[in-house]
């Protein structure tokens, strides 16, 4: 299942090649990539979809592909628009964007909730949810559901793992990184702090240690 940071590809953004963005993206951490390039050839999407998925297996990782055609493997990224009932697959997630949309979900393994925050890569899209409706629909979602949309930052990443997402899906904010190896560090790192409980303090522990003083014998 797609949790921590899942990266959506557009290699008309990313500042270097795809297959090497992608490639810097798991040394920093990520494990699930859902791979778009819906205007490619299928022939040339079968082929990048190979190389990613070497990439990927080198570090356990899982590649999805955005659309019902798996392109030779085992996982796919539906629309909110179809196709209904989803293709059986191993893997099955959808793109939601309201409450409507989750109640039509069926077989589907996870989905996607956006827009959470205002986006680069479709300005204009929306309105923007941001945390409280991602909160509210994540709580009603039927499967685990994964931020997406304007998710740039650490104080981002926090803030939708406390309205309950159970992952972050992030395109720009690799895609256009200077070294995506250390956006993907640092963002994995940020999704990491926040499912992790703080320990508490060593003067927390102690205080809340029972006390071995006795009060007296009584017999």
């Amino acid at each position: 299942m797609p949790s921590g940071v899942v990266v959506l590809t557009d290699r008309r953004v990313a500042r270097r090649p795809l297959v090497e963005v992608v490639a810097a993206a798991a040394g920093g951490g990520v494990r699930w990539v859902v791979l778009r390039e819906k205007d490619l050839p299928r022939a040339e999407r079968v082929a990048l979809a190979a190389e990613l998925r070497a990439i990927l297996a080198e570090v356990g990782g899982t590649l999805v592909v955005a659309g019902p055609d798996p392109l030779d493997g085992d996982a796919v990224h539906l629309p909110a628009a179809g196709p209904y009932p989803p293709p059986a697959v191993g893997l099955v997630g959808r793109s939601c964007h309201d409450a409507t949309e989750l109640a039509r979900l069926t077989t589907e393994d996870y989905a996607t909730i956006s827009p959470v925050f205002p986006t680069k890569t479709k300005p204009g899209y929306g309105p923007p949810l941001n945390t409280s409706g991602l909160a509210m629909l994540a709580q009603v979602s039927p499967v685990p559901a994964l931020a997406l949309g304007g998710i740039e930052t650490p104080e981002q990443v926090q803030a939708c793992v406390e309205a309950k997402a159970a992952g972050v899906a992030v395109l720009g904010a690799i895609m256009r990184a200077e070294n995506p190896a250390e956006a993907a560090t640092t963002l994995t790192r940020a999704f990491d702090e926040a499912v992790t409980p703080m320990p508490r303090s060593w003067h927390e522990t102690t205080e809340a240690q029972p006390s071995t003083a006795t009060t007296g014998d009584n017999t």
